[in-house]
C-alpha cells in the first residue's frame, strides 16, 4: 500500500500538467542589489526626447538573469493593465517580465505635444527603458502586442544587437495590408447596414456618437478583438480601454480597429523583415482583426523565425486561446533559455 501511494504521490503532478505549473525556484524572489526592491518591483525611469524629460512607469516581477521579457502593450496608448493575464503563467515558470506604460500611457507621464507620438521617438523610449534596467542580449527579450508588436519590429530593425529574442503577437508587418484584410475578409462578414452606419459615422467624424460602438462591438469587436460577450470581457482589458489616452490612440491609429486611418495608416516593414535575425515568435490567431496567414508568413521570411496559431483566438488571444497562447509562448521563451533555440 506505502508504494502504491508512493507511485500515486509522484504520477498526480504529470497527471495535472507536470513541470507547467511547478513552483518558481526561490532566486525567483530576490530582490537583492535591484534598485526597486523596496518597491514592489515599479519605478519610474526619466527618458528624455526632443520636448524634454519625462518619466514613464515599469515594474518588475521576478528574477531571472537568464531572461527578462520587456512587455510592449498595443493601443497606441492602452497602458500595460490587459497585459496582466501573465501572471499567471510566468511565475510558475521561473520567467522574469517587467510591465511599462509607455509615455501617454497608463501610470506615465502625459504631455500634450503631439510632435512625440511617432514611431521613431517611441523607439528611443525603448532604448532608454532598456539601458535603465540593465538589460542585454545575454536576457533581454522583447515581447510586443499589436501596436506593441509593430513597435519590437521598429526597434529590432534598429537595436537587434541588444535582443536576445523577440516575441511579434498579433501585428502584421504591414499596415496597408491589415486595412486589406479588413476590407476583403472581414467587413464583407458583417451586418452590411450596421457596417453603412459605421463608415457613415466616420466619414463624418461622429466616431462619439453612441451608435458607433454599439455597432461594432457586437459584431467586429466581439467577434475579432475578443471573443466573448463585452459583458464578459475581463476586467484589466476593461480597465486598459476605461484609460486609454483617446486623443494619442485616435491620432495614431484611427477611431476603430476596423482598420488604420492614423498616423501609422502607410507603416509598412514587410520588406525589411528578413533583417531580423534574432530568434523571433510570430503569434497569430484563426478569428484576429489581423490576416493570420499573413503572420504566418512572416515567420517564414524571418531568418530564425516560429509561427504560434491560437486556432480559437481573436486580437486579444492571450485571454480567448489561453492555454494554446501561454504553452506555446512559454515554450518558446524557455527554449531560448536553454539555449534550444538560438
Amino acid at each position: 500500500m506505502k508504494k502504491l501511494l508512493l507511485l500515486l504521490v509522484l504520477l498526480l503532478p504529470l497527471a495535472l500538467g507536470g513541470s507547467a505549473s511547478a513552483a518558481p525556484p526561490a532566486s525567483y524572489f530576490d530582490r537583492i542589489g535591484r534598485p526597486d526592491a523596496w518597491s514592489g518591483g515599479a519605478r519610474m525611469i526619466e527618458i528624455a526626447t526632443p520636448k524634454g524629460r519625462f518619466h514613464v512607469w515599469t515594474k518588475r516581477v521576478g528574477n531571472n538573469p537568464r531572461l527578462k521579457v520587456l512587455l510592449l502593450h498595443g493601443g497606441p496608448a492602452m497602458g500595460h493593465d490587459y497585459l496582466e493575464a501573465f501572471d499567471s503563467f510566468f511565475p510558475g515558470e521561473g520567467i522574469e517580465y517587467i510591465y511599462y506604460d509607455q509615455l501617454g500611457a497608463g501610470l506615465s507621464d502625459h504631455p500634450d505635444d503631439d510632435a512625440l507620438w511617432t514611431t521613431a521617438r517611441f523607439v528611443e523610449e525603448v532604448e532608454q527603458v532598456r539601458r535603465a534596467l540593465r538589460l542585454d542580449r545575454s536576457n533581454f527579450c522583447l515581447f510586443g502586442h499589436s501596436w506593441g508588436g509593430l513597435l519590437a519590429i521598429e526597434y529590432a530593425l534598429k537595436y537587434q544587437r541588444n535582443l536576445k529574442c523577440l516575441v511579434i503577437s498579433n501585428m502584421m508587418d504591414s499596415i496597408p495590408a491589415y486595412n486589406r484584410y479588413a476590407e476583403r475578409v472581414l467587413m464583407p462578414a458583417m451586418d452590411q447596414r450596421q457596417l453603412a452606419l459605421v463608415k457613415e459615422l466616420e466619414a463624418t467624424h461622429r466616431t462619439d456618437d453612441p451608435r458607433y460602438m454599439a455597432a461594432l462591438v457586437p459584431m467586429h469587436y466581439a467577434q475579432h478583438f475578443l471573443r466573448r460577450p463585452f459583458a464578459d470581457w475581463p476586467e484589466p482589458v476593461l480597465r486598459s480601454i476605461n484609460h486609454v489616452n483617446a486623443h494619442v490612440y485616435t491620432l495614431m491609429q484611427g477611431p476603430s480597429e476596423l482598420g488604420a486611418s492614423g498616423v501609422l495608416e502607410h507603416w509598412d516593414r514587410s520588406a525589411d523583415l528578413h533583417l531580423i535575425k534574432v530568434p523571433t515568435l510570430v503569434i497569430g490567431a484563426t478569428y484576429d482583426t489581423m490576416d493570420p496567414a499573413w503572420m504566418r508568413a512572416m515567420a517564414q521570411r524571418l531568418p530564425n523565425g516560429r509561427f504560434l496559431l491560437a486556432p480559437r483566438g481573436g486580437h486579444m488571444a492571450m485571454y480567448d486561446d489561453q492555454q494554446a497562447y501561454f504553452t506555446g509562448l512559454v515554450d518558446f521563451l524557455k527554449g531560448v533559455e536553454r539555449g534550444a533555440i538560438r
